[in-house]
């Protein structure tokens, strides 16, 4: 649960004049660069420019590109733009992975239960009529069915018109 009082490094809370001097710029300055963009500080109720703690950090940035590396505002604007889309990229990238590392947990456990499920069968020798699949329209070992699941177990056996495969078949390919 978050908590309402808890501030954080995005969290706007200096005015200009406080952001002026921990970035060591003058509230000038300040102005011009959110009205280049460089840095869009949130604003308060009655307008003011409130700074964070990452917009003090964008703004030591600016001031060390300009003055130590030479850069222009306009290269800057750039250089802070493809910083953003890259810690974005890093966003996604990471959220694609988990979500892969969650889908290689349940293809696991996944197979986990067929294995269980092919072992059971071979014990009870019930073969393949335990386990109805649906082929695929156009297959050549029937015709194509209504709608209907793709997998089912069905204790009295098949329905007259399901092809079925048993587990093994299945993990065979087929």
């Amino acid at each position: 649960m978050n908590n309402p009082f808890q501030i954080s490094d995005d969290t706007p809370v200096y005015v200009i004049s406080v952001a002026a001097q921990l970035s060591g710029m003058h509230p000038q300055t300040l102005r011009a660069y959110d009205r280049l963009g460089l840095v869009c500080p949130g604003r308060s109720a009655g307008r003011g420019r409130r700074y964070s703690l990452r917009d003090i950090l964008v703004l030591r940035e600016v001031q060390r590109l300009s003055q130590e590396d030479g850069v222009n505002l306009s290269g800057i604007k750039r250089i802070l733009e493809l910083e953003s889309e890259l810690q974005q990229s890093r966003r996604v990238l990471a959220e694609m992975t988990a979500e892969m590392a969650q889908l290689r947990v349940e293809l696991e456990s996944t197979r986990s239960v067929a294995a269980r499920l092919a072992a059971l069968l071979r014990r009870q020798g019930a073969g393949a009529e335990l386990v109805p699949v649906r082929e695929p329209p156009g297959s050549v070992h029937g015709p194509p069915r209504s709608a209907g699941p793709a997998v089912g177990v069905a204790s009295a056996g098949p329905p007259a018109d399901s092809p079925v495969i048993g587990v093994q078949d299945i993990r065979e390919g087929s």
